[in-house]
């Protein structure tokens, strides 16, 4: 499984090094201060090798997806307890649709550089809403095999929502699915399902009329 990555400009590298010796110690580094972020030909690199180690461990597609989502997952604990501490001062969310909007928005932007592309409400459960990205970083530069054409990379974003959504005390299944559209080969859905729980503290939380 080949990963399409661009060229690290070297010799930007080179003439940076010495600044870069000169920067604070990361660990002196205070988290509420900056936003770090990475090249995306940087993160190309890293999730491909992480793609090429998974496959050679897993029995077909769904083991993939579920090895990957498993990886977000870690990602998302961890990627949850620093943005709350950093963008919101160690504050949670209570209602369904606040951590949504912080999923969609300061999570997004946190982590791939923009919100979402949008956030909706499924017609048909209560318990459903999709989330939208039409050009997810994660399908960008990722090449697979023609037998593993239906793999859907987005499942590394579900593990990390899901995660965040555990960790924020409303339990959900997060599953990712492709959904193109003219101009967007690569659009991503995600289906968030929230445990019955969720939704039974949900409405004893609305307004009593």
């Amino acid at each position: 499984m080949a990963g399409r990555l661009s060229m690290v400009n070297t010799a930007s590298f080179e003439n940076s090094r010495y600044a870069l010796a000169k920067k604070i110690p990361i660990l002196d580094r205070t988290l509420s201060k900056g936003h770090a972020e990475v090249g995306i030909s940087a993160f190309a690199f890293l999730f491909s090798e992480m793609l090429q180690y998974s496959q050679k461990r897993v029995n077909g597609i769904q083991d993939l997806e579920r090895k990957l989502a498993d990886f977000g997952y870690r990602v998302g604990i961890r990627a949850l307890e620093l943005i709350t501490w950093r963008d919101k001062g160690g504050k949670r969310e209570t209602r369904v649709l606040n951590v949504l909007y912080f999923v969609h928005s300061v999570m997004w932007k946190s982590l791939f550089g923009k919100q979402a592309d949008s956030l909706e409400k499924s017609t048909d459960n209560e318990d459903e809403y999709m989330i939208s990205d039409n050009d997810p970083v994660v399908t960008r530069y990722i090449s697979v095999p023609r037998e593993y054409s239906s793999l859907n990379c987005g499942a590394f974003i579900a593990g990390i929502v899901e995660a965040v959504l555990d960790g924020s005390q409303f339990p959900a299944r997060v599953s990712a699915h492709s959904n193109p559209m003219e101009g967007y080969p690569g659009r991503t859905t995600l289906v968030i399902k929230f445990d019955k729980s969720v939704m039974e503290r949900e409405k004893d939380a609305e307004p009593k009329r």
